[in-house]
């Protein structure tokens, strides 16, 4: 898997000098291998710098000598190598919050906890930030979301209550252009010009609105949750005679009101979630206009709630229906229904993102550093990702035994599998009996101490000290 890391870093390494591509393989690896915090320190300590100069390795982020587009442009070159013929890309779009302590760091604010009770409005200080996720295709149905793109999107700073007239009409203009369904939406853009080709935007109702909707050019289709009493029109099919003409026409059923009308038959549909096959049941509204997307027709999905037992020999109990907005037509059922079930797997991303690579914790304050830091740590999972997709096409082919209490294989190798492997595959090759000598010698009392050397062991164990 190291070698693969290295073929998909080939393009990095032809545009950075060689110093810096050297320095910046070695933060990748550290993000990746790293054992306790991933600060900066910690990424210093992985690969054995624990005695050497670390400004080299602060500048790298605070000057701007790395910019995390190159690196995830590599992930998007290794997704596309393995993307099936006329196939469309499908996006999956987020935005999420890391949590910061620090008063001093530059974009932190007081945010809403999205993990707060719906009862109790929570605020948190920290982080925010956009990122989409690309599907890569392990069979027809079946895809794990790879991130692509990770943007720092703080709103500007609270302005003093003794603030001229001047300044608050250049922070009302600031706040519009840092807007994030701005911010998402420009991203989107820059991701659709470098690839030319179908792409398929799928995001929860944070994004259901005009701001984002609008920005989006006709060849991008978007998915979107949206309200239950949405406003829909359909089509106008008459022009008054006189007067301005007509956008929408009649009022067209709110997705609650289609969910509830029994003159609509439900359809069922198979599609890929948690690990098999389920059958689920849908209606569907084509050609229906919304003010948030304005004149191009939609098309609108109900999916009915899943019934489930928490437990055997329990009553069924049932989940929230789910409201889709499309923005193409004529998009079939099942790629909508799929599609939207993908991008389940963001939220995951995110969960992995701050759980195992530690993205957050490192403990910068400027403004590139804050944003650079964090992105280059989501590339590094995600060219982790791409590797082993490359590595080890099939699951059965990982090198470390299933641990026991698994009763069979998983349908694909987790990512805290994919790092034991990754580590397994460099310490076993740099574990050799030749490694382990000089760990202790008698001192000459007559003789100056020694200077430390970056050794294996300094770089291994340094972290459980």
């Amino acid at each position: 898997m190291s070698d693969t890391l290295d073929q998909l870093l080939a393009p990095a390494a032809a545009q950075l000098a060689p110093a810096t591509f050297a320095r910046v393989r070695a933060h990748l690896f550290s993000q990746l291998l790293c054992l306790g915090r991933h600060t900066i320190t910690g990424l210093l300590s992985t690969h054995g710098q624990v005695h050497a100069d670390w400004s080299a390795d602060y500048r790298l982020y605070s000057r701007g000598r790395i910019d995390p587009d190159l690196l995830f442009g590599c992930v998007r070159r290794g997704l596309r190598a393995r993307r099936p013929r006329r196939q469309p890309r499908v996006l999956a779009l987020d935005d999420s919050l890391l949590r910061k302590r620090g008063a001093k760091v530059h974009g932190v604010r007081w945010l809403r906890d999205p993990l707060g009770p719906p009862f109790s409005v929570n605020f948190v200080r920290g982080q925010r930030v956009v990122q989409f996720s690309e599907a890569l295709c392990l069979s027809p149905a079946q895809a794990r979301l790879v991130p692509v793109d990770f943007q720092h999107a703080p709103p500007p700073p609270k302005l003093p209550k003794e603030a001229s007239a001047a300044e608050v009409k250049a922070h009302r203009e600031a706040a519009r252009a840092q807007n994030i369904n701005v911010v998402a939406a420009q991203r989107l853009q820059h991701l659709a010009a470098e690839e030319p080709g179908p792409l398929l935007t799928v995001c929860d109702g944070r994004f259901a609105n005009r701001t984002f909707l609008r920005a989006i050019d006709t060849q991008s289709t978007i998915i979107t949750r949206i309200r239950k009493d949405t406003v829909l029109h359909h089509p106008v099919t008459a022009q008054p005679a006189t007067g301005r003409r007509r956008i929408y026409g009649e009022r067209a059923p709110t997705p609650e009101e289609l969910r509830q009308d029994e003159d609509t038959p439900w359809q069922r549909v198979r599609a890929w979630a948690c690990g098999r096959s389920h059958q689920f049941k849908v209606k569907r509204l084509r050609h229906v206009l919304t003010p948030m997307k304005g004149a191009p027709p939609c098309q609108l999905l109900v999916i009915a709630p899943l019934s489930y037992r928490p437990r055997a020999g329990s009553r069924l109990l049932y989940r929230q229906p789910a409201y889709l907005l499309c923005t193409d037509p004529k998009m079939s059922l099942r790629r909508m229904l799929q599609s939207y079930l993908w991008r389940w797997d963001i939220e995951v991303n995110f969960r992995e993102e701050k759980t195992l690579l530690g993205v957050g914790e490192a403990q910068v304050r400027t403004a590139e550093s804050a944003a650079r830091v964090p992105a280059v740590a989501v590339a590094a999972y995600g060219l982790l990702l791409v590797a082993a997709a490359q590595a080890y096409p099939d699951a059965r082919d990982l090198l470390l035994p299933t641990p026991a209490w698994r009763a069979g294989k998983p349908p694909r190798p987790t990512t805290a599998t994919l790092l034991d492997h990754l580590r397994f595959e460099l310490f076993a090759h740099a574990l050799k009996p030749e490694s382990f000598t000089g760990f202790w010698t008698a001192p000459n009392p007559d003789q100056n101490p020694p200077k430390l050397d970056a050794t294996l062991a300094t770089a291994l164990f340094h972290r459980r000290l």
